[in-house]
């Protein structure tokens, strides 16, 4: 029997695995393609402290990844676990790029990370950097095939509801792989774990700076993590803007609701800086505005509005009227009591069948729903405000900051010329580590529960997707996954600040690490 307090536990459970996964998955995805391009330029120099760096920090993502791996296995198996009608309703969609994303980590990433590490007196130069390279874009397709997955649960393209089967089922493969939405948030995402594994070398270069043990390399490694966090924020920008444009054309509540947008006002509406909501009333309490801002941003023109949660509401309510017909007419067909008329009914409403399935949460007989419960069921077809809001604005505060620390470091690492030299700013540096990963998470939150209450968006509620399990036995997995999953954190974080307090290993060669310039 499903339970308001089974759903929220279920909910919770994938929220705290998947937080606790999404803390290693940002840094292996930009740390891979830093340690590339130090094995490129030692390849082309022949340099051997560029081979220091490259062996250094191939060996913190090398932790990290294993730890990746670790929570991330959990994650799919919970498909099956605690979202089983999920799984059946939307499996032959879903699973398809879900299996793709699980050969890619375990055999094409696994692999050549097995190799990077056992291959530096197997392969030639050229030979280990292909092995890197290969490393670092199976670390990137892997995330590819998840976040289609998870771009699809946003907007649910290229399937079709079979009321035969009682399931969704696919009908372009490629129309799901190439999802405007999917390929905007597969970059936006990538683009964040960039700078996030920018600023974690910024951190820890800035202690062996600050160390006085391995400056040189510690100002190499810095100088390539600049570069690097320079070129993932102008991704982040960009995709981050095409992606606005996505939420706002599919994803309207999700919008409604991040930016605390009420009631529809004229274009182009004012972006709010700071506010604060009061869901009951659905209006602000107070805000601080900057003119136009949000019209612009959101929509690119002046004169296209920005629709508020009151009227999207309003839309809603209709559509669950609507859906209210054809899931009775879906009850119907599965019964056996319909007919020509009855199928023509559903096919006429199918498309707000998800609407209607809000019913089954909101209304004592969801084939019957009197008026006040289809306004109900209207009413909680948007997100949280509170939630959406304010993980945005964190998201956007986090990125601010990060944007100061990459100035800082380049300020005094490129134009001063003297950090090593500036004890006060390279402790700032090391104290900025924590900054990505703050964004990373409200990024995240923002995501899925700006999607609420769908576990796919316009199709299937959260409130239906979930096993038929009991209360008892989702909270006690939460506490041992909380458990398990702190301690690998703990691994994460022992053995991260031992190698990094143990420094890297110097080549001692004739043109080796100490007399590179």
């Amino acid at each position: 029997m499903i339970t308001d307090a089974l759903v929220a536990l279920s909910r919770w459970q994938f929220a705290i695995t998947s937080m606790y996964h999404f803390i290693f998955v940002p840094l292996t995805l930009g740390i891979s393609w830093m340690v590339f391009i130090m094995e490129l330029i030692y390849v082309r120099t022949g340099k051997t402290i560029y081979k220091d760096m490259t062996r250094f920090w191939g060996k913190l993502f090398g932790i990290n990844f294993a730890i990746g791996v670790a929570t991330g296995i959990t994650l799919e198996f919970e498909f099956g676990t605690n979202w089983s009608h999920y799984s059946h309703y939307v499996g032959d969609i879903f699973g398809a790029p879900l299996a793709l994303e699980g050969l890619m980590a375990f055999f094409l990433e696994s692999t050549f990370i097995g190799l990077f590490f056992t291959g530096w007196n197997r392969f030639s130069k050229k030979g280990h950097l292909v092995v890197t390279f290969l490393t670092a874009l199976g670390s990137n397709l892997s995330a590819m095939w998840i976040l289609i997955a998870n771009g699809w649960m946003q907007y649910p393209t290229s399937a079709i509801f079979s009321p035969e089967k009682m399931r969704m089922e696919m009908t372009d493969f490629w129309g799901l792989v190439f999802s405007p939405v999917a390929q905007v948030k597969f970059a936006h995402t990538v683009c964040g774990g960039y700078v996030t594994a920018a600023i974690f070398v910024i951190g820890v270069s800035a202690y062996l700076i600050y160390s006085k043990r391995h400056v040189l390399i510690g100002k190499r490694s810095m100088t390539v993590a600049i570069a690097f966090a320079l070129c993932g924020m102008a991704g982040s920008g960009l995709t981050g803007d095409l992606s606005a444009l996505q939420v706002t054309e599919h994803q309207p509540a999700k919008l409604a609701a991040m930016e605390a947008e009420y009631i529809t006002e004229e274009p182009p509406a004012p972006w709010k800086v700071i506010a604060m909501p009061n869901e009951g009333d659905m209006d602000t309490y107070f805000s601080i505005k900057i003119p136009a801002l949000l019209g612009l941003i959101a929509t690119h023109s002046y004169d296209t509005p920005v629709i508020g949660l009151r009227d999207i509401v309003a839309q809603n309510e209709e559509r669950v009227r609507s859906g209210a017909v054809a899931f009775k007419a879906l009850q119907e067909l599965r019964d056996g009591t319909g007919d020509a008329d009855t199928r023509a009914l559903f096919d006429a409403h199918a498309k707000d069948l998800g609407y209607g399935m809000l019913l089954v949460e909101h209304a004592a007989d969801p084939l019957n729903p009197t008026d006040y419960e289809i306004k109900v069921a209207a009413r909680n077809s948007v997100p949280s405000v509170w939630i959406t809001f304010f993980s945005f604005r964190a998201m956007l505060a986090m990125v601010g900051l990060m944007g100061i620390v990459v100035l800082v470091a380049g300020f005094f690492l490129w134009f001063k010329k003297d950090i090593e030299d500036r004890p006060l700013i390279l402790k700032g540096l090391i104290l900025s580590i924590p900054l990505p990963f703050i964004a990373c998470e409200a990024g995240w939150i923002l995501a899925e529960v700006g999607r609420q209450p769908w576990a796919i968006q316009d199709v299937l509620p959260t409130y239906l997707a979930t096993s038929t399990l009991s209360a008892w036995d989702v909270g006690l997995s939460i506490l041992c996954f909380l458990g398990i999953y702190t301690i690998f954190l703990l691994i994460e974080l022992y053995l991260m600040v031992k190698a990094i307090r143990k420094g890297p290993a110097v080549t001692e060669e004739k043109g080796g690490a100490l007399n590179a310039v």
